[in-house]
């Protein structure tokens, strides 16, 4: 019993910290420490993507990180859950109206 209450303190201390993990990262705009927050990506491949950005210009899909060298297929479909292009984000400019 003393195991799961502390356990279940720990839960509760780490619960803030956890939601925040689940925020997906930005390809687009992300720097290479945000990018290394992405299970699967280290420095290397965190560097790999911000090259691949500046030289090509921004990703228009998730799916266009198998365009990195490093990044294959298997390692996509892993990160898929944890990154975005920021373009479901995007909020809508109202029309203007007329008077």
């Amino acid at each position: 019993m003393r195991n799961f209450l502390r356990s279940l303190a720990v839960l509760l201390a780490l619960g803030p910290l956890a939601a925040l993990a689940l925020e997906p990262v930005n390809i687009n705009t992300a720097d290479s420490t945000a990018l290394q927050q992405i299970n699967g990506i280290g420095p290397a491949k965190a560097k790999a993507i911000v090259e691949y950005r500046k030289t090509h210009g921004p990703f228009a899909s998730v799916d266009d990180l198998v365009k990195v060298p490093g990044i294959g297929e298997k390692s996509l479909s892993s990160m898929k859950p944890q990154v975005t292009t920021g373009a479901a984000n995007a909020k809508a400019v109202p029309a203007k109206t007329r008077n």
